[in-house]
């Protein structure tokens, strides 16, 4: 059966000052059932936006819509950040690159770290390297750092695990896989290689840490924050475990963030994607229109 690497089964930890919300989840089931659910907000006016994401670089971003529209002032912040691990730790987890023909790659990061890695370890990359990517778009990013043509590159025809596993089945016998990932982010691809007998392993070559967060929370009042990730409620509690919700609208793009939300009480007034409102930009303007009367 294909083992991922030691280190790949470390348990995830953001910041080193906070429990993760995970960690707080836990802790807050122990306790009575009362205690663990999220306290319902009472709403105000809604002026001041923290959006946990980069400024949008294009003045036609349809947050700048939102801004003029509703007359609401919107701050851009990211939450988390990337940090990558130097060769020297890459070292410890004992992989030898030049032992796998095959790699699959699950984002733009991914990319990015794995090339920047074989760079840090002065390994060439063999023009017989096959490149396994989750969506077309992460394949076409790949002609950054490869002569796309000349490589073999393949995707997944629907974005999906199992439409990148069909790929992957005429190579089963033939390759030995490397994924590179992130220290405490699961990827939903090696479960599907354990459970289909793969030969792979799991090379950590970054981290998730919270970006800056003191400077943006402390002294700052906002009226809702708006978040994409489940580590957006860690790097929160990285500033402070005890962050109290009180008046603030929270907003949670995707099922896990808005679980982490709920997980450590907090409610979640704000959710995208739904049938009415596929992004986050159509859910804010729903809200605003509705609760800014």
């Amino acid at each position: 059966m294909a083992k991922a690497t030691k280190s790949a089964t470390k348990k995830a930890v953001v910041s080193k000052k906070a429990p993760t919300a995970t960690a707080v989840a836990e802790a807050k089931s122990e306790q009575p059932k009362k205690a663990t659910a999220a306290k319902k907000v009472a709403v105000k006016k809604v002026e001041r936006i923290l959006i946990s994401q980069p400024r949008p670089e294009s003045e036609k971003s349809p947050y700048y819509d939102l801004e003029r529209k509703h007359n609401v002032k919107l701050t851009f912040h990211q939450f988390i950040k990337l940090e990558p691990f130097p060769a020297k730790e890459f070292r410890k987890q004992k992989i030898e690159l030049s032992e796998y023909n095959a790699v699959i790659l699950n984002s733009r990061n991914a990319v990015d770290h794995f090339f920047r890695i074989c760079e840090e370890m002065k390994f060439k990359v063999s023009q017989e390297m096959r490149y396994f990517c989750i969506t077309e778009a992460i394949a076409l990013y790949l002609q950054k750092f490869i002569l796309y043509r000349k490589r073999k590159v393949f995707f997944s025809a629907d974005g999906s695990v199992d439409g990148l596993m069909d790929v992957l089945a005429k190579y089963k016998d033939s390759e030995k896989f490397l994924i590179p990932v992130s220290e405490n982010t699961k990827n939903d691809i090696s479960p599907s290689l354990i459970k289909n007998k793969y030969q792979f392993a799991e090379a950590i070559l970054y981290r998730t840490v919270p970006n800056d967060m003191e400077t943006i929370l402390k002294g700052a009042k906002y009226d809702a924050m708006i978040l994409f990730s489940p580590f957006g409620v860690d790097a929160i509690l990285s500033v402070d475990p005890n962050f109290k919700q009180g008046h603030i609208v929270f907003g949670g793009f995707g099922n896990t963030t808005q679980k982490a939300l709920e997980d450590v009480g907090y409610e979640v007034k704000i959710k995208a994607p739904v049938p009415n409102a596929p992004s986050m930009v159509a859910a804010l303007d729903r809200f605003l229109a509705e609760n800014n009367k």
